[in-house]
């Protein structure tokens, strides 16, 4: 019989010449280990079908196989045991489709390595994005099955060997890369995470992140809107939308907004809309032109797409700009959403909260326009 470490799986091997067995712990060799602390690393474990450790006296290791239910003894160098990967709950893509293939399940998470940080999260945002991931639009995973989601604000739990620069106990946010928001905890590289202000609750800033960088990018760096511009924002009573109007307000441009019912044109209004239509009951293009006199508007943020890109090419001024809203990398702007959080010049709407177990019927919701603002998932405390 001979025993070895496997750090990568975190499991004790013991190989014998009928089988391999499992105890589900970590293990190093090292010649400094107190026998006597042995027990206290590894409590009694008990499988079904697999040797269980019974007791230690200094470097033998006293086994009971389960079946036979006889005792044998085993010598080999002193072992220093650590624990194995934790259980946690998160929500799985076995197969594209519906949101009923989203499946609550338990998971493994592991200890962070050299660069990571391993997360509890607190509130998951849900982008739309997540749902052209589950579909198999966007993403193809090497593997199945996948953990979907892109944004997540947590606590810190654990940090890799030598990391500075994050601690545990630190409150951080993240959007884009890695997908896996979609669960309990989970392993991070450290330099993807930021820091979120004590003054922003964890579900604001979970829910405003990647939508907040998002229209911090269209009305800030890929078109600069200014006092004088007229813009016309589609889905405006939706989580970027929503934000898009208040942030073109407060830049001193028009804002026209397009909605899909009079219950989102009031929270359009609100959120700093001068002009709503409500698509359903008039043609938007005929309302910016009667809106712009025919001059058409500088720039279209159109999250739409094919029902009404067309007609947002019809409304743009000569040399106008449209951008559709999917970005990536957008870290660098989380600093001045933050601060217009913080200054009220972003009022973020998050108008559904799910538990994380119930994501399901979250995207169901969303896909089905049955919500408006942001929508975000509560893990179980």
């Amino acid at each position: 019989m001979t025993i070895a470490a496997d750090s990568t799986f975190c499991d004790l091997k013991i190989n014998s010449n009928k089988r391999n067995s499992h105890f589900g712990v970590t293990i190093k060799r090292t010649h400094n280990v107190s026998p006597q602390n042995f027990p206290n690393c590894c409590p009694n474990y008990r499988a079904p079908g697999l040797p269980n450790l019974i007791s230690t006296t200094g470097t033998e290791i006293f086994l009971r196989n389960s079946q036979n239910k006889r005792n044998s003894k085993h010598f080999f160098t002193a072992l220093a045991v650590t624990k194995s990967a934790e259980m946690v709950k998160a929500t799985r893509v076995h197969e594209f489709g519906g949101p009923e293939v989203l499946k609550w399940e338990d998971v493994e998470v592991g200890e962070p390595k050299d660069g990571e940080i391993r997360v509890r999260n607190k509130a998951i945002g849900i982008n739309f994005i997540d749902v052209y991931f589950r579909k198999g639009l966007y993403y193809k995973p090497a593997t199945m099955p996948f953990i979907p989601g892109m944004e997540a604000v947590g606590v810190v739990t654990a940090v890799g060997p030598g990391l500075t620069g994050r601690k545990v106990g630190d409150v951080v946010a993240y959007c884009g890369q890695p997908m896996g928001s979609y669960a309990e905890e989970q392993i991070l590289p450290a330099n993807v995470a930021v820091t979120v202000p004590p003054s922003i609750d964890p579900k604001i800033a979970a829910s405003v992140l990647l939508k907040g960088m998002t229209a911090q990018m269209l009305v800030r760096r890929s078109f600069k809107v200014e006092p004088g511009h007229t813009i016309l924002v589609h889905a405006a009573a939706g989580g970027v939308g929503s934000l898009l109007c208040q942030w073109g307000k407060a830049l001193g441009a028009t804002v026209i907004g397009t909605v899909s019912t009079e219950e989102k044109a009031v929270q359009a209004r609100e959120d700093g809309c001068d002009h709503v239509s409500v698509y359903k009951k008039e043609d938007f293009v005929a309302a910016v032109n009667t809106i712009t006199s025919g001059k058409g508007v500088e720039v279209v943020y159109d999250s739409v797409g094919k029902d009404t890109f067309q007609g947002s090419l019809t409304c743009l001024k000569t040399c106008g700009y449209m951008y559709d809203t999917t970005r990536d990398d957008l870290l660098a702007a989380a600093g001045e959403v933050f601060a217009n959080v913080d200054a009220g010049v972003l009022r973020v709407r998050v108008n559904h909260t799910y538990p994380l177990s119930e994501a399901a019927q979250a995207h169901s919701d969303l896909e089905n326009r049955k919500t408006s603002g942001s929508v975000v998932l509560i893990p179980d405390e």
